[in-house]
């Protein structure tokens, strides 16, 4: 009897094994299928998003590439204006030289300078290479006047002139060692005042004005620097 019951104890207990373990199982494939479901929502949604970005970013790309190209095109607008100014300011530096020369005779034979010669955009060259290029040159029995023509005149402008002709004219010409070297600018429009500093640095200063055509602004006893 004792051991009739043990073996139905020992039944029911494996009875109950299999029923519980089922029902684990039912539970633990539920949850998979579950989890499995929300792999597959979550790479769905995954997908959308990685679709949604790369149509911004070829939407981003499309829009630098058209920036991109407008930049381009007014790069190319800029070059062709500064080439076109360029051109201009040019045409205007020819314009006043060709009024400028012809006066320089009377101007600077007023100050006590008579020219024996001028000779315009004198271009000094060295092995083939310019090195200086001077807008009008006036020769004299004892001096040298450089005339750097400007459309519009900056510190700058006067300053460069020193720089690059006056104070090197010799070293590319020791033939002229015992010549004053005198320097002078022409202009259409002043800028910072500039006429006022090349008169300081020791320039003559010629532009245009109502009464006559061209005339020097210096006073008349103004003494000019010598540069050589």
């Amino acid at each position: 009897m004792l051991e009739l019951e043990r073996k139905m104890t020992l039944e029911q207990a494996l009875q109950d094994f299999i029923v519980e373990t089922r029902k684990s199982s039912l539970e633990t494939n539920k949850i998979v299928q579950e989890v499995s479901k929300q792999i597959k929502k979550t790479e769905k949604l995954l997908n959308e998003k990685f679709q949604e970005t790369e149509k911004k970013f070829q939407e981003t790309k499309m829009m630098f590439q058209e920036t991109d190209k407008k930049f381009q095109e007014t790069d190319k607008q800029i070059k062709n204006l500064l080439k076109k100014s360029s051109e201009f300011d040019s045409n205007w530096g020819k314009l006043i030289e060709a009024l400028v020369e012809p006066a320089v005779l009377d101007l600077f034979k007023e100050r006590d300078i008579n020219v024996l010669g001028t000779a315009n955009n004198y271009i000094i060259e060295r092995n083939g290479k310019k090195i200086m290029e001077i807008d009008l040159l006036m020769k004299n029995g004892d001096c040298l006047v450089l005339i750097e023509v400007k459309t519009s005149l900056r510190i700058e402008d006067v300053n460069e002139h020193i720089e690059s002709r006056l104070t090197k004219f010799k070293k590319f010409f020791p033939e002229y060692k015992d010549k004053k070297i005198y320097g002078a600018v022409a202009y259409l429009k002043c800028l910072e005042k500039a006429d006022i500093y090349a008169m300081k640095k020791g320039f003559f200063v010629l532009t245009f004005s109502g009464k006559h055509l061209i005339h020097i602004k210096n006073k008349k006893d103004y003494k000019p620097r010598d540069f050589g």
